[in-house]
C-alpha cells in the first residue's frame, strides 16, 4: 500500500486539525455550561440553607432529593427556587412562557434566562455580555446576533459590545451621531420595543443588514424611566409574527442589560455629587429663569415624576409662589397641568430618556391660581444634564413680544434705530447701526452731526442740507447717501431723522433711523443697465428685420403678374408675415433656362429673421446657378443639400424643384421635406404621388428620388409652402385636405384661381407663404 501523495496529505491533517478544534470547542462550550449549572446550583443550595436552616451537605441532599421527587434535573429545580426566592421580571417570564414557545432545547426557558443572567452579571465588559446574551438567552431563539448600544448624552450611540457580526462590521459602527435614522435610533427617540419582520423589506440601515437582513428587534434598555441603551437582536430569516411570551422574554434580558451596561466616559456619578453641583452652578449663571429637575422613582425603580431640586436666582414662578414653595416639590404636583398629552411633561420625560434636546420659541403653560387655570406664553430649553434635566424658560408677556417683533422687523429690513438725548448728551443705538459704520458693540456712537465726516465727498453737499434742516431748523429730514466705512466698505444708506420737542417746545431729543438701501440701489442700477441693453436690443432687432424685410421684398415682391413661357402661364403669390419680426425664409422662382427648359421651385428655409433671409437667398441663386448644368431635379436637390450643409451653419430648408419641357410637355420633379404639389385636371385637384427626400443640410449625403408627369392642355400645377395651410387647431392632414376641395373649385382664370386659395386658406401661424400656379394652355 502506497502512503498518501502530498495533497491529499495535508488535506487529511487539516481535516484532523479541525475536528480537533470543534471537540475542544465543545468541550469549552460543556464546561462553560456546566460552570453555570453548577452557580445556579450552588445559588439554589444556599436559599435551601436559608430557609431549612441546614448545612450544605444536607442542603445538597435535599436538592437532589426534590429533584427527584418532581422528575426534573436538580439544575431546573435550582432555576425554579431561585425565580420562587426573587420574584423579579425574569422570574415572571419564566413562569409565563409556555412549552411550545421556543424551539426544542436541552435546558429549560428558567434555565437559560438565569445561566444568561448569571453569564451577564459576571462579565468582565459590555463586550463579555452580548457574548453571553447571544450564547444563553437569544441562540436557542434562532438569533443569529446580537448588539448593545449605550445612549450617549446627545442622544448618540455607541456600540458597546456585539456578537454574531464581524469585526469589520463592528468598525464601521462603532458610532452613529444625533439625527441618524437606524433601527436602535427608533427604539431609543420611541421609547419602546420596535420590531421588523424583514430588514430586506423596509428596515432602516444597521449593523449588519447587508449580510443579515432578516428579522430584527431594537428594544430600550434602561431603568427608572431613563434609556441607556439599546439591545438589538438579528435573525437570518424573516420573522413570523411572535407571541406575546417571546416579546415579554426579550424585554427582560433588556433590562437585565440595563443593570449591566457600563456608564459612558464621564457620566459617573452625574446625577448626584460633583455632577450635580456643575448641573446648579450652570442654571445659576443663567440669565433666564431655570429649574433643574432630578428622576422620582417609585418602590420598584419605575419613573413617576420629576422633583424640582433647584432654581436659580431669574426663576419667576407663573403663579407668583416663592421660590422656596416650588423648590423640594414634585413637578406634576406644582404644575399638574403639564401632564396633558403632548405638553411640557411629556417632554421632559423623552429628554430624560432619550438626551435630545427639546427646543421650542412659542409654548403655552398653564398653570392654576386659586384653582382659575392662567396661560402663558413662554420661550422653553429642555437638555439632560448627566442624571438631571435642566429647564430654561422665559415667559413672552406683551412687551417683550412686541420687542422681539420689532428687533425682527428691523433685522429683515435692515434698519437702525437711534436717539440722541439732547438734555443728557447720551446716545443710544441699536446692534444694525454698529454693523452699519462697522464697529464694535463697545465702540461709542457717533452723533449725528458729524455724519458728513462719514459720508462719501460727492454726497457731503445732499448730507450738510439734511443736518441743517434737522440741526438748526428743527424739523423732520430724510438724505440718502453713501456711507463710508473705515474698512473701506461703502454702503448706500438712507436716513429719517426727527426732533422731540417737549410741551414748552425745549428740543429733548433727536430721535431716527438708518436703512440700508444697498441692495435696492445695485437693483435699481441693474434695471436701468438692463433698460438700456433692452432698448438697444430693440432697436437692434428692429432695424435687423427691416433689412430682411428688404431684402425679401427687393427679390420676391408680394405679387407679380402672371408670365408666360412657350405654352405655361405662370402665376405667383407672394403673402409675407404681419409681423415684422417673423420675416421668415420662404422663396419662389420661375426662369427660362438656356436649354428651353422652365425652372420652377418654392422653398421654406427654417427659421426668422435676417438669417432666414439671407439664407433663402443663398439657396435660391444657388439652385439658378446650378440649374444651368442641365441636371436633372434630383441631381439639382443633391447639390443644393451640399451647399446648405457644407456652407452654412446650423442650417436646414424644404424645397421643391421641377424642369419642365416644352416639346414632350414632360415636368420632372425633385423635393427636399417639402409637400408634394397639386395637379388639377378636369376640375378635381390630386397630390402628386409622395417620392423620397429629406431635408437640406441635415446631413451631408443624400439621395433624392425623381417624379415624372406628362400634363394635358388645360391642367394647373400647384406649388406651395406650408404657410398657406398650416394651423394650430388642426392637423396637417386636415389642413391638405381642405386646400384639395378649395383648389377643386373651378375658376375663370389662373390669377382668379390663386387669389381664391390665398383668401381660403389662410392660416394662423402668422408665416410667409409662397404660392407658384401654372397653367397649360
Amino acid at each position: 500500500m502506497q502512503p498518501p501523495s502530498e495533497p491529499d496529505g495535508e488535506r487529511a491533517g487539516i481535516g484532523r486539525l479541525a475536528a480537533t478544534i470543534e471537540r475542544l470547542r465543545r468541550q469549552v462550550q460543556e464546561a462553560q455550561q456546566a460552570a453555570d449549572g453548577r452557580a445556579l446550583i450552588e445559588l439554589a443550595r444556599g436559599i435551601l440553607i436559608e430557609r431549612l436552616r441546614c448545612g450544605p451537605t444536607q442542603a445538597a441532599r435535599q436538592l437532589a432529593a426534590l429533584a427527584e421527587e418532581a422528575g426534573v434535573s436538580p439544575l431546573e429545580l435550582a432555576a425554579d427556587l431561585i425565580n420562587q426566592a426573587a420574584r423579579d421580571r425574569l422570574a415572571e417570564v419564566a413562569e409565563d412562557v409556555l412549552a411550545d414557545a421556543v424551539p426544542a432545547e436541552t435546558r429549560s426557558p428558567a434555565v437559560r434566562l438565569r445561566a444568561a443572567e448569571h453569564g451577564m452579571v459576571h462579565a468582565p465588559d459590555t463586550q463579555a455580555v452580548a457574548v453571553s446574551l447571544l450564547e444563553h438567552a437569544l441562540g436557542p431563539l434562532g438569533a443569529a446576533a446580537v448588539a448593545v448600544w449605550v445612549a450617549g448624552p446627545d442622544a448618540s450611540l455607541r456600540l458597546a459590545g456585539y456578537a454574531g457580526f464581524s469585526a469589520e462590521e463592528a468598525r464601521r459602527w462603532h458610532y452613529v451621531p444625533p439625527g441618524v435614522t437606524t433601527a436602535a435610533r427608533r427604539a431609543l427617540t420611541e421609547r419602546r420595543t420596535v420590531w421588523f419582520d424583514s430588514l430586506r423589506q423596509a428596515g432602516p440601515p444597521t449593523i449588519g443588514h447587508r449580510q443579515l437582513s432578516g428579522g430584527r428587534v431594537t428594544v430600550p434598555a434602561g431603568t427608572g424611566g431613563r434609556v441607556l441603551g439599546v439591545l438589538e437582536i438579528g435573525w437570518p430569516d424573516d420573522l413570523e409574527p411572535q407571541s406575546p411570551q417571546i416579546r415579554r422574554q426579550v424585554e427582560a434580558l433588556a433590562e437585565l442589560v440595563a443593570h449591566t451596561i457600563e456608564a459612558p466616559s464621564g457620566q459617573q456619578g452625574a446625577a448626584a455629587g460633583d455632577g450635580y453641583a456643575e448641573l446648579v452652578d450652570l442654571a445659576d449663571g443663567l440669565h433666564d429663569p431655570a429649574l433643574v429637575l432630578t428622576p422620582h422613582l417609585d418602590g420598584e425603580g419605575h419613573l413617576v415624576d420629576f422633583r424640582v431640586s433647584h432654581a436659580n436666582g431669574p426663576f419667576l414662578d407663573p403663579a407668583g409662589r416663592p421660590r422656596g414653595e416650588v423648590v423640594g416639590a414634585l413637578l406634576l404636583e406644582t404644575y399638574p397641568l403639564l401632564a396633558g398629552d403632548g405638553g411640557i411633561y411629556e417632554k421632559v420625560q423623552h429628554v430624560y430618556a432619550t438626551g435630545e434636546p427639546f427646543r421650542a420659541d412659542r409654548m403655552a403653560l398653564t398653570t392654576l391660581v386659586d384653582q382659575v387655570p392662567l396661560s402663558v406664553v413662554m420661550r422653553l430649553s429642555l437638555s439632560r444634564q448627566g442624571g438631571g434635566v435642566l429647564v430654561v424658560w422665559a415667559i413672552l408677556d406683551e412687551t417683550s413680544r412686541l420687542a422681539r417683533l420689532l428687533q425682527h422687523a428691523q433685522r429683515l429690513g435692515r434698519i437702525g434705530g437711534f436717539e440722541e438725548d439732547a438734555v443728557l448728551g447720551e446716545i443710544t443705538w441699536n446692534q444694525q447701526l454698529f454693523e452699519f459704520y462697522g464697529l464694535e458693540r463697545s465702540a461709542a456712537p457717533i452723533p449725528i452731526d458729524r455724519l458728513a465726516e462719514h459720508a462719501h465727498p460727492d454726497d457731503v453737499p445732499e448730507v450738510g442740507r439734511f443736518l441743517r434742516t434737522l440741526l438748526h431748523h428743527r424739523r423732520s429730514a430724510s438724505v440718502s447717501f453713501r456711507l463710508r466705512r473705515s474698512d473701506g466698505i461703502s454702503r448706500h444708506i438712507r436716513v429719517v431723522a426727527e426732533p422731540v420737542f417737549d410741551d414748552h417746545a425745549t428740543l429733548l431729543a433727536i430721535r431716527g433711523v438708518y436703512q440700508d438701501i444697498s441692495a435696492q440701489h445695485w437693483t435699481e442700477v441693474a434695471l436701468a443697465a438692463t433698460q438700456d441693453q433692452l432698448v438697444q436690443s430693440e432697436q437692434q432687432a428692429a432695424e435687423r428685420n427691416r433689412l430682411a424685410l428688404q431684402l425679401q421684398h427687393a427679390i420676391m415682391p408680394p405679387s407679380r403678374g402672371p408670365m408666360d413661357a412657350f405654352d405655361l402661364q405662370i402665376a405667383v403669390r407672394y403673402r409675407p408675415a404681419e409681423k415684422e419680426h417673423l420675416v421668415g425664409g420662404d422663396w419662389y422662382d420661375a426662369i427660362v433656362l438656356p436649354s428651353k427648359q422652365i425652372l420652377l421651385s418654392v422653398g421654406d428655409v427654417a427659421g426668422h429673421g435676417i438669417e432666414a433671409a439671407t439664407g433663402m437667398v443663398v439657396l435660391r441663386n444657388a439652385l439658378r446657378g446650378l440649374a444651368v448644368t442641365g441636371a436633372g431635379p434630383a441631381q439639382l436637390m443633391t447639390w443644393l443639400n451640399l451647399v446648405a450643409h457644407q456652407m452654412i451653419d446650423n442650417f436646414t430648408a424644404t424645397a421643391i424643384c421641377a424642369l419642365y419641357n416644352p416639346g414632350t410637355r414632360v415636368l420632372r420633379w425633385a423635393r427636399a421635406g417639402h409637400l408634394p404639389p397639386i395637379l388639377i385636371r378636369d376640375d378635381r385637384a390630386a397630390e402628386l404621388p409622395m417620392i423620397g427626400g429629406i431635408l437640406l443640410g441635415a446631413v451631408s449625403e443624400a439621395d433624392f428620388e425623381e417624379g415624372r408627369i406628362e400634363l394635358r392642355r388645360e391642367d394647373t400645377l400647384l406649388m406651395y409652402t406650408d404657410g398657406l395651410i398650416e394651423r394650430t387647431d388642426r392637423t396637417l392632414e386636415d389642413s391638405q385636405r381642405q386646400l384639395l376641395v378649395s383648389a377643386s373649385r373651378h375658376a375663370a382664370t389662373l390669377d382668379a384661381r390663386l387669389d381664391h386659395l390665398l383668401a381660403h386658406n389662410r392660416s394662423d401661424t402668422d408665416d410667409d407663404t409662397c404660392l407658384i400656379g401654372i397653367g397649360l394652355r
